[in-house]
């Protein structure tokens, strides 16, 4: 296993922090600072800091139907934090976020590398969101936001966008800007006064209640990585 997955399966964190880590040589691999791409086999040693990084073997992956006002932190100063909500004994992080007035779908894990391939925008994986404005909208607002919309400090890319009734739709994203719904709208003069994550990639929300929880199943997870390759 190269020494990148092993420290992002053992920390629970991205690779790309795990990099900064080697890069700033503080891995060491049996004694001595390791450089990138390095393999870790059986019986060998690997340390952050002088502290030896064990491997993790027991992965968690749950999904949460999140209510609005819980904030997507691990942050434990932060009230209402997305992790004391959930309460699970082991530590576990949100894949991505879903801002506090949202609700709906999120996953989390211990799963560093996994993580990193769901959330990262440059993937392209899709998330399906379900949208109440706070009036009716026209079939040329359904075009212009399909075909991208100009909002501060970006373009957003052509994405799915279906009516379902006067002021509420379906749009499927494959990228992730800071409150891009909420900002794609408002570039057209709407509000959003209800967002729903109902999908991401083929995991669906399904009826799991608001303000519940239950682990992913082993077809649900080997569909995941197979989807980002892993």
């Amino acid at each position: 296993m190269r020494i990148n997955q092993y420290i992002s399966q053992a920390m629970a964190i991205s690779r790309k922090q795990t990099d900064r880590y080697i890069k700033a040589g503080r891995i060491t691999l049996n004694g001595a600072v390791c450089e990138m791409g390095q393999i870790v086999g059986p019986g060998d040693i690997v340390r952050i800091d002088g502290k030896i990084i064990k491997n993790r073997v027991n992965f968690v992956y749950i999904m949460l139907n999140k209510p609005a006002g819980i904030t997507c932190t691990a942050a434990s100063h932060i009230e209402g934090n997305i992790i004391d909500f959930v309460g699970y004994q082991e530590r576990i992080f949100p894949v991505g976020r879903l801002d506090k007035a949202s609700e709906g779908l999120i996953l989390m894990t211990n799963d560093g590398e996994l993580s990193h391939a769901i959330s990262h925008g440059d993937y392209n994986h899709e998330k399906e969101y379900l949208v109440t404005l706070d009036k009716p909208f026209s079939n040329e607002f359904i075009s212009g936001m399909a075909q991208g919309v100009q909002i501060p400090g970006a373009v957003t890319k052509p994405c799915v966008v279906e009516r379902m009734s006067d002021d509420e739709f379906r749009i499927i994203l494959t990228q992730g800007l800071n409150r891009q719904i909420r900002r794609m709208c408002r570039a057209f003069g709407y509000t959003v006064i209800k967002l729903e994550r109902i999908r991401i990639m083929g995991i669906p929300l399904g009826d799991l209640p608001r303000g519940q929880w239950r682990q992913l199943t082993e077809e649900e997870v080997n569909g995941i990585k197979n989807e980002l390759i892993l």
